[in-house]
């Protein structure tokens, strides 16, 4: 996808520090792309409460080795990763703030680099989670390891299947500022026995909010880069992470054919209309 290249002037980026947080006690709801869902599901864990301990935290901030804080324009070139995470998230900023139509409503993420592990507002987390959003800070975390084992272990590579990552998360801070996020918990308050079912259908839609955000800018896209796009939302389905040792109730993301199928109807559409459906009783 030919994303235009950051303005550091024009993007919320900063660092969230390395190592890893102490405490792991209790998470709140944030969605998140994992390889460790495998674990989580098949242990019977919410993945959302691996996001544990130290609520409403500060991030710490990344620094060089002088001890200086990095500049935005140096978070965003560390790596090829990070260069493509803020190209992205500049194009995201542009398309959902076009999408508002009251600019009010209407507030830019912050993306935090991070490496191993890191305390955000939802708590500490390990680099193993993969990319998250807290809720709490607005901000997309993000230890661009995690890119190297979406492509080894998952075999999802490739530039776009990069930025289905960053997009999804994205997604997520549109339902936090439209409200969706918090009728999805208050939802789930009121009806643990379908938690799981209301949380599939949060991240469906933020699949599907993926997609729409590629479908707006059609005119950039690659050949190739849909269909990597797919093979990245097919490759962490529920049911393809567990190897179908959790049974379909359990699920917290839906699976392949779903993730796949929200991905797509985004893309058709270019209409986030079109992923209410996901959140509609």
């Amino acid at each position: 996808m030919r994303l235009n290249r950051f303005d550091p002037s024009s993007i919320n980026v900063r660092g969230g520090g390395g190592g890893f947080p102490g405490g792991m006690g209790g998470g709140v709801g944030c969605g998140s792309i994992v390889i460790a869902l495998i674990a989580a599901l098949v242990f019977g864990v919410d993945p959302s409460s691996m996001l544990g301990g130290m609520q409403g935290g500060a991030p710490t901030t990344t620094a060089q080795g002088d001890g200086s804080p990095q500049s935005v324009e140096q978070l965003c070139t560390s790596n090829q990763y990070a260069t493509e995470s803020c190209n992205a998230l500049q194009s995201l900023d542009q398309t959902w703030q076009a999408a508002f139509a009251n600019p009010q409503d209407f507030r830019k993420p912050t993306l935090v680099f991070y490496t191993g592990g890191t305390n955000s507002g939802c708590g500490g987390a390990s680099s193993s989670m993969g990319p998250f959003y807290c809720p709490s800070d607005e901000g997309i975390y993000i230890d661009t390891s995690f890119y190297d084992q979406l492509a080894r272990q998952l075999g999802a590579g490739g530039d776009f299947a990069r930025y289905y990552v960053m997009a999804h998360e994205y997604g997520h801070h549109l339902q936090k500022l439209t409200g969706v996020a918090d009728a999805i918990r208050s939802a789930q308050s009121q009806s643990p026995q379908s938690a799981n079912q209301l949380q599939v259908r949060m991240e469906l839609q933020a699949d599907c909010y993926a997609g729409v955000w590629a479908g707006k800018n059609r005119n950039l896209v690659e050949p190739g880069d849909f269909e990597e796009g797919m093979t990245a939302a097919s490759a962490i389905g529920d049911d393809r992470l567990t190897g179908g040792r959790v049974s379909a109730e359990n699920f917290t993301h839906g699976t392949s054919a779903q993730r796949s199928q929200a991905l797509r109807a985004g893309m058709d559409s270019g209409d986030e209309a079109a992923c209410d459906r996901y959140v509609q009783a």
